[in-house]
């Protein structure tokens, strides 16, 4: 990530906690970037409680947070929908 987009990604948290999602998908894509590098290994699965809980030490809303990284492609959903696994 930039040095820039870095600044505009921690702008977003106070505390270590996400204050705001952002509207704009450009704000948003380095936020979910940022997520997915920063709280889930590459190639590992996890359980979908596993992965509320992980995004839940940062926002509260961690199903918007979990919905957001499927739907840009960061993390992957099993077929079933109890697995998940960063992809990018």
């Amino acid at each position: 990530m930039t040095e820039t987009g870095a600044h505009a990604v921690s702008a977003l948290f106070r505390d270590g906690r996400l204050t705001v999602v952002p509207r704009r998908a450009a704000r948003r894509e380095q936020l979910l970037r940022h997520l997915a590098e920063t709280l889930f290994v590459s190639g590992r699965a996890y359980g979908e409680t596993e992965v509320n809980g992980v995004l839940r030490t940062v926002h509260d809303d961690c199903a918007a947070l979990r919905r957001y990284l499927v739907d840009d492609g960061w993390l992957e959903r099993s077929a079933d929908g109890t697995v998940y696994r960063r992809i990018r």
